[in-house]
């Protein structure tokens, strides 16, 4: 059984993104093509907003934001320790400070009750996270954000893209969204790819600017700049697989309502799913105890896991803070472990991965 099943993705849309492909590879603009715009324009109406630029990957989709703000050395963010390297990369690669703020333990997003007293006249952004595909509380990260100055507020959303929160979409919920197409995400390319979302004129002309080295027209370098321009040919992909996103995106619900409905007589914490929002799955994953053992079990009936993330990122070699203590964020590093999921997962799977949940935990 596959952890996540994109071979079964790509038969059901073998044809669309072969002509997609053809098209392409027939007028050969493989740097900023036609696709570039088609897509952005479909992301920015699905989304909501008045504009999107795509990206070389979600990675490059934060850097690229924070460089459209004039993000200076010794700036500070505030984000949560408990996600993928890359949210906290870029702030350091800038030569910020990241400042963590630790995480609900019930939806392992980032307490938005944590913030503010983290914030100080160095503070240049909050980073949220909308970890494992549910977006977090932005309503009040905002509130935070316009009692501090207007703080600019950037949602990772490397996961949600796609999730619902209070009828508005994740990545238009505040002064940047920024996503990833990695292969693995809920809407992914075949390679990397990413895209940011602003309704703000100005930042989304400096990050068009920025992606393209910092040109305002070609050979004129009206500031530094990155080579961070998304594929044609991955926006092609990409346009195909919006053919069937409303499909999936509602496949990963029902897939994850159905997990957290037979899972919940086991020993085994779910995660919450707020009622004013939903939740896109681009993990399905749950908190245990004795997870090594567990995970020995499952790959002994054939089923994979992973765990989404083993050590939070202020315990990491590269970006410690040995000084701090966040016990949410350590707790659920030692307990998370990712199941089987992805909109093409069928029924049948899905029942043996819950019998051998059930089978290794009883």
């Amino acid at each position: 059984m596959p952890f996540i099943d994109l071979k079964a993705q790509y038969q059901a849309l073998r044809d669309p993104i072969a002509d997609r492909m053809q098209k392409v590879l027939d007028h050969g603009q493989y740097i900023m093509g036609p696709e570039v715009k088609e897509l952005e324009e479909k992301l920015a109406a699905f989304v909501g907003v008045k504009h999107c630029i795509t990206v070389s990957s979600g990675t490059e989709a934060l850097l690229i934001a924070l460089m459209a703000m004039d993000f200076k050395p010794g700036d500070e963010v505030i984000t949560t320790p408990f996600t993928f390297a890359a949210t906290v990369e870029v702030i350091v690669l800038l030569g910020g400070v990241p400042v963590y703020a630790d995480i609900e333990p019930d939806t392992c997003n980032i307490d938005a009750s944590k913030i503010e007293a983290l914030i100080t006249p160095r503070t240049r952004a909050i980073m949220p996270v909308s970890l494992y595909g549910q977006v977090c509380d932005m309503d009040e990260v905002n509130a935070i954000a316009a009692r501090h100055g207007n703080i600019p507020v950037i949602e990772d959303a490397a996961q949600s893209f796609g999730a619902s929160y209070k009828h508005k979409r994740s990545c238009g919920l505040s002064t940047w969204g920024a996503t990833s197409f990695f292969p693995s995400k809920p809407l992914g390319c075949y390679g990397d790819g990413g895209a940011l979302f602003t309704d703000d004129d100005a930042l989304a002309q400096a990050a068009r600017e920025i992606r393209i080295h910092g040109q305002s027209q070609r050979y004129t370098h009206t500031r530094v700049g990155v080579g961070g321009r998304m594929d044609t040919l991955q926006c092609a992909i990409v346009l195909a697989k919006l053919e069937r996103f409303e499909w999936e995106l509602q496949r990963r619900r029902e897939i994850g309502a159905r997990y957290q409905q037979q899972l919940a007589s086991l020993p085994l914490q779910r995660l919450a799913v707020r009622a004013d929002r939903d939740c896109v799955w681009a993990q399905f994953t749950v908190m245990v105890e004795g997870r090594a053992e567990l995970q020995k079990a499952l790959t002994a009936a054939g089923i994979p896991t992973a765990i989404h993330y083993p050590k939070p990122l202020h315990q990491q070699p590269a970006y410690a803070r040995p000084d701090l203590s966040l016990p949410q964020s350590e707790a659920a590093a030692a307990r998370v472990m990712s199941l089987p999921m992805s909109a093409d997962l069928s029924e049948a799977q899905q029942d043996a991965v819950i019998a051998a949940l059930a089978q290794a935990l009883g």
